[in-house]
């Protein structure tokens, strides 16, 4: 299936949303190994896991999207974890 512009920036919004409170969550525990090194990769990992799991509901994938999609993706995963480390 096609993801349309409207489709991933849904996803992106609510990926936004979701990684925010994950990383709230995962610092005020800061339970993961290497301190905040070790919550930045869970949140990469995370974002990954979430976004291929969002998309296949949507009978996509990663690999399906569009080059300008996958850099939508990729710099709005650089925005997240920007946001997380300030």
């Amino acid at each position: 299936m096609v993801l349309t512009e409207k489709d991933l920036d849904e996803i992106l919004a609510y990926l936004d949303n979701s990684m925010k409170n994950l990383a709230k969550d995962a610092l005020e525990n800061l339970e993961i190994d290497g301190e905040f090194q070790g919550v930045e990769d869970f949140i990469q990992s995370q974002f990954d896991i979430r976004l291929e799991n969002l998309l296949v509901a949507k009978k996509s994938s990663i690999h399906h999207l569009e080059s300008g999609m996958k850099n939508k993706v990729i710099q709005r995963k650089q925005s997240i974890l920007d946001n997380i480390q300030n």
